[in-house]
């Protein structure tokens, strides 16, 4: 056994897009394009037909150019992690956390406004571009956070004319 040699080699590949001196590395950015680029569409399920001659004819046939389009994206980890985080702020300023300091529940109707109000305009800027599941989540969480948002609104509504009868 100790006679025998491991090749227990490796190779580093340098991803980085820019040299020492700060030039772009054109040749490397084209090998990643090369090795990103898209898996073949399948061809007709039990045709017996090779990927690529399938490709020939659907794309004579006009029916891969609209194929394509119509696919859904994939579900996106970080898209969700950043529905996560606009949402638990949004509730946190909605009373849904107390301040570690005080035990105090924080209430920022404004803040949390904002909030939700960026949940918004994100979907509506990614309306189409969306996988199904990261569609649906924004979906939940936004009419969730509105919810929540209008029942403690008209809570604390309710608690300011309650406290101003009080005073009188």
């Amino acid at each position: 056994m100790a006679d025998q040699k491991v090749d227990e080699s490796f190779k580093v590949i340098d991803r980085r897009l820019f040299t020492a001196q700060g030039e772009l590395r054109k040749e490397d950015l084209e090998e990643e394009k090369q090795e990103s680029a898209p898996p073949p569409e399948p061809s007709g399920v039990g045709s017996g037909t090779s990927a690529s001659s399938g490709k020939a004819s659907a794309v004579a046939g006009g029916a891969t150019g609209t194929g394509a389009r119509a696919e859904a994206p994939p579900s996106s980890r970080g898209f969700q992690m950043l529905v996560d985080f606009l949402a638990r702020n949004a509730a946190a300023l909605l009373g849904g956390y107390a301040d570690p300091r005080t035990g105090q529940a924080i209430l920022d109707l404004e803040g949390a406004r904002e909030m939700i109000d960026m949940l918004d305009a994100l979907r509506e800027k990614t309306l189409g571009n969306l996988s199904p599941e990261d569609d649906q989540l924004l979906i939940e969480v936004l009419g969730s956070l509105k919810l929540s948002y209008l029942e403690v609104s008209k809570a604390a509504a309710q608690a300011m004319k309650e406290k101003a009868k009080s005073k009188t």
